[in-house]
Order: structure tokens, then C-alpha cells, then sequence
């Protein structure tokens, strides 16, 4: 079987408080999405996760959001695109700086929450968000969800994009996420999110919450680190796709 890389959300406390178990989350993942200041994360949080993943020889990217430190990101705010373009240019460069600092580099972008939610389906906001990654570098990867707008904004505006799909996020008929806070959203149980990884990296496929499949390229997954049960999940889902034949390593950059 094809080798897929192991992905999660880090780095996103803020100041005084934590968010996730990032040490843990590090030794299991191949890449770490580093939230940059906007909905999450600060210069001094960056820096020590750059640093931490470099140890670990785990590879780096940058997550941008909305500015929404409130809502941790997923709240939609209707900015225009060219305003989409410049705060996801600022935060990557940003992640380029601390990176740096800390000794190593950025190598991809992932979009968070309600900002990766609406480039999903808004194809003037994906390609808001592609038109941004390659101002700043056309060879960073775009990190895109599976089967939505982002993989083909990433085909049109020249990027190298590779596909995610979620371990812990359910998924309709149509192949996007059930929206947070709908039935199906979450998956919760760790054993369930492991085997339903295994056999869409199986299958090629999306599996969606009434089991129709979906045809996609899938190229990493995720286990979102803010969860109660994130680094358990991500230690099963790691397990399960080794013991199925699974090389599970990082991307090659671009």
C-alpha cells in the first residue's frame, strides 16, 4: 500500500494557557500544523513547537485562520478575498520567521477551521488562500481536504496540493464535513476513528457517514490535537495503518 502522512493541529494555546498535549502529539504525528497567532499560538508557543518538531524529525507547516482567538478560528468572518489573500500571507510568514529562529523551515500550508471549512466549498476562497501560498513561496504544499475546492484551487493556481481526510470528523454524501455541533460531526472513539482511516486509505475513498464512498487521491490524515482523546486517537490510527502496510511518513516537499 501507498505510504500517507499523520497530521495534527499544534501549538494552539495562547499566552498562560495550553491546548493539547503537543509533546505527546509529536512523538506519534509526521507533520505538525503550527497554528500562527491568529486563531491560536503566539511567538514563544511557535518557537518551542518548531523547535521540539526539529528534534523529533517531524515536518512543519503552517495553519492559518481567522483572527478569532475568541473562537479558536471557527467562527466564519466575512472578509473579502483579497483580505483572505493577505492575513493567510501574513500568518505563513510569520511560521517562515519562528521556523527559522528555531533552526528549521515550513515546508506546506493547512487552512484552519472555518477558514478551511469555507475554502472547502467557496472557490473564490480557495483560490484566495492559493494565490496567497504562492505569493509568499510556490514551493511550499498546499495541505488541502480531500475531494473540496482547495484541491482544485491548488491545480489552478500552480501549487503541488496533497489530500487529507480526518480521522475524528464525519463526512456527508457529498463528501464535505458535517459541519461541527451536527450529528456525525465527531468521531469520537478512538478505535472507530483508527479503522475508519484504515479502510478509506484502503478503499481510495472517502467513507461517509452513511457508508456511501467518495473517490479521492488521500495523502495524509489528521487527528485534530485539541480533542479529548487526540493523542490516543492518533497513537491508534499510527497502528492501525502500520499493521495494514501502511508506510505512514511525512510528504515529500515540493
Amino acid at each position: 500500500m501507498p505510504g500517507v502522512d499523520l497530521n495534527s493541529d499544534i501549538a494552539e494555546g495562547f499566552g498562560a494557557y495550553t491546548c493539547g498535549d503537543d509533546e505527546a502529539m509529536l512523538d506519534i504525528v509526521t507533520s505538525a500544523n503550527v497554528a500562527c497567532g491568529f486563531h491560536a499560538g503566539d511567538p514563544e508557543i511557535m518557537a518551542r513547537t518548531f523547535e521540539a518538531a526539529k528534534r523529533r524529525g517531524v515536518a512543519c507547516g503552517a495553519h492559518p485562520g481567522f483572527p478569532d482567538l475568541w473562537g479558536f478560528g471557527r467562527r466564519r468572518i466575512p472578509f473579502s478575498t483579497g483580505e483572505i489573500e493577505r492575513l493567510v500571507a501574513y500568518q505563513i510568514g510569520a511560521a517562515q520567521a519562528l521556523a527559522a529562529y528555531a533552526g528549521t523551515k515550513i515546508t506546506y500550508v493547512k487552512c484552519h477551521g472555518a477558514l478551511g471549512n469555507l475554502c472547502e466549498v467557496d472557490k473564490p476562497a480557495a483560490e484566495a488562500v492559493g494565490r496567497a501560498i504562492k505569493a509568499v513561496d510556490p514551493k511550499l504544499v498546499w495541505l488541502t481536504i480531500a475531494a473540496g475546492e482547495q484541491v482544485r484551487a491548488a491545480e489552478t493556481t500552480g501549487l503541488r496540493g496533497v489530500a487529507e481526510i480526518f480521522a475524528d470528523r464525519g463526512y456527508t454524501d457529498e463528501g464535505n464535513l458535517i459541519p461541527r455541533g451536527k450529528p456525525g460531526a465527531m468521531i469520537l472513539d478512538p478505535d472507530a476513528a483508527a479503522e475508519r482511516v484504515v479502510a478509506m486509505v484502503k478503499a481510495g475513498a472517502i467513507i461517509t457517514a452513511s457508508g456511501k464512498q467518495v473517490p479521492t487521491a488521500i495523502g495524509s490524515v489528521c487527528v485534530h490535537g485539541d480533542s479529548a482523546h487526540a493523542v490516543e486517537s492518533a497513537r491508534r490510527v499510527r497502528a492501525r495503518l502500520e499493521k495494514a502496510g501502511v508506510d505512514v511518513r511525512a510528504f515529500a516537499p515540493a
